[in-house]
């Protein structure tokens, strides 16, 4: 069983980050993928509706669960708040996966819509806080098992003994 995985389109060298960068991952396995047409790339921010370059984001009150709690909120340094662009980003990413069938992630470690292991805290401060992003708490929420650029290794075992264990007999 072959289905398609969901990875941070910044990851493949798509210069979507906040900053108009992008943090391409040359690793033998996620070009394996690649060359197999099985990675679904996209940009939660971007596809809610946020341009390239734009301010630098943090989640405030709380990580992406929170947000969707209603106790968080995603605003820049100035105090803007684009929690409904997140929101917008992480339903797309849902609806993506779910069309598709995938059952798993590869997201950008860190980010206020990605990160599936931590988060900014939210001050501006460089410092990091257990917690997810706001697409990466959507997708975990329908079923979705994640993992960061920092954990290609695991997600390729994962990978490997789910497709194992669905192959058919």
């Amino acid at each position: 069983m072959s289905t398609p995985i969901l990875i941070s389109a910044c990851l493949l060298g798509a210069p979507v980050r906040y900053d108009g960068e992008h943090c391409r991952q040359d690793h033998p396995w996620l070009r394996a993928l690649a060359d197999a047409g099985r990675l679904l790339p996209i940009c939660p921010e971007v596809a809610g509706g946020l341009p390239t370059p734009r301010p630098p984001a943090e989640l405030c009150g709380g990580d992406g669960h929170a947000l969707w709690a209603g106790a968080a909120q995603v605003r820049t340094a100035t105090g803007e708040d684009l929690s409904a662009a997140f929101c917008a980003g992480a339903r797309a990413a849902c609806a993506l996966a779910a069309q598709h069938g995938v059952r798993l992630a590869i997201l950008k470690a860190r980010s206020p819509s990605c990160g599936c292991r931590q988060v900014y805290s939210g001050q501006f401060d460089g410092q990091l806080r257990a917690g997810q992003g706001v697409a990466a708490a959507a997708l975990a929420t329908a079923g979705v098992t994640l993992f960061d650029e920092q954990q290609l290794t695991e997600a390729a075992r994962w990978l490997a003994a789910n497709e194992a264990e669905h192959a058919p007999r």
